[in-house]
């Protein structure tokens, strides 16, 4: 094993995939010149050389079209969006055409590219640069859609997502690419669809994804001190979701809370509690619970930051709303 930051584990990712696939290439705003807008590309244009690492112009819509239609000619692009709020721009090109156009096409033509790039929330940003875009494109069928929350998960879920044969989305963070921990020396895949028990529990399951673990183990660590343990559930991807390892913890603890970044309106956390009671009912012993950011767009001001998103605090407490009634 070794220790590396979360932009390393992505680098490794891309630049094996591209060491043994000529069909691979990145491109984005910044990926060259510039070594990518948080470092994630560095030393790449080095390697690979102008043609596979590519800066564009600042054109979400046009590079995404071309890097769409490269895909469809059998190669594999991997874009990078320098923030998941101007991929709003390159919607079009996701949803409309990477999407669909396997099932467009009759099964004849298939779509394998890999969009990421850093997602939610990161400082004061303000509410147009803030946004967690999960559910929003989980929504949509024919795309695949996950959130690594350690470099270990992202360097693994990166290189299943350049593999796989259709559209994948990685929403990373900006708070998690200096992030450190341990991966594999050399080779190693995580299959996309796989949850993972990053802490085992006995009293509560709580489910989340992304940065907000972070928020997720420290609550759990500082209810460990009450008594009650918590098993936590990194969802790791977020379509497909693997709802059997999120039904099996609550069939255990007989209780669940959600913890998602985004807002509660159709999200992540209201498809999670339709399934855990329509699967593990008969076993809860309180209601699903779910802590979300505040239903608003997204404040500047950092004390209205702190209130805005899941915390330590509110996690606490919808834990042991579920234990005390």
């Amino acid at each position: 094993m070794k220790t590396v930051q979360y932009r390393e584990a992505l680098r490794e990712a891309m630049s094996e995939e591209m060491r043994t696939d000529s069909s691979v290439f990145l491109l984005g705003e910044e990926v060259a010149e510039y070594n990518g807008a948080y470092k994630v590309s560095q030393g790449m244009l080095d390697e690979f050389g102008a043609k596979r690492v590519i800066d564009t112009p600042i054109a979400e819509l046009g590079f995404t079209g071309i890097a769409v239609g490269a895909a469809m000619n059998g190669l594999r692009p991997i874009v990078e969006f320098m923030t998941w709020n101007f991929a709003i721009l390159a919607a079009d090109q996701i949803i409309n055409s990477a999407a669909k156009m396997l099932q467009m096409s009759g099964g004849q033509i298939g779509c394998p590219i890999v969009f990421r790039g850093g997602n939610g929330t990161a400082g004061q940003l303000g509410a147009t640069h803030s946004q967690s875009f999960e559910a929003f494109y989980a929504h949509v069928p024919g795309l695949k859609v996950v959130t690594p929350s350690t470099p270990y998960d992202a360097k693994g879920l990166l290189k299943a997502a350049i593999r796989d044969n259709d559209p994948v989305l990685v929403l990373e963070s900006e708070k998690m690419y200096g992030d450190k921990g341990e991966i594999p020396e050399g080779e190693y895949i995580i299959p996309i669809g796989v949850a993972d028990i990053k802490r085992k529990g006995t009293d509560v399951t709580v489910v989340s994804f992304g940065k907000i673990i972070k928020e997720a183990h420290k609550a759990a660590e500082a209810l460990e001190k009450e008594g009650i343990s918590v098993e936590i559930i990194d969802l790791r991807s977020v379509r497909p979701i693997d709802y059997g390892t999120v039904v099996n913890s609550v069939k255990k603890t007989n209780r669940c809370v959600v913890v998602e970044e985004s807002w509660p309106i159709a999200s992540i956390a209201s498809e999670i509690a339709y399934h855990v009671q329509n699967y593990a009912f008969d076993y809860l012993d309180a209601p699903v619970k779910r802590v979300m950011q505040s239903d608003t767009p997204f404040p500047f001001s950092p004390p209205l930051m702190a209130e805005a998103l899941p915390n330590v605090a509110r996690i606490i407490a919808a834990i042991k709303a579920t234990m005390y009634k």
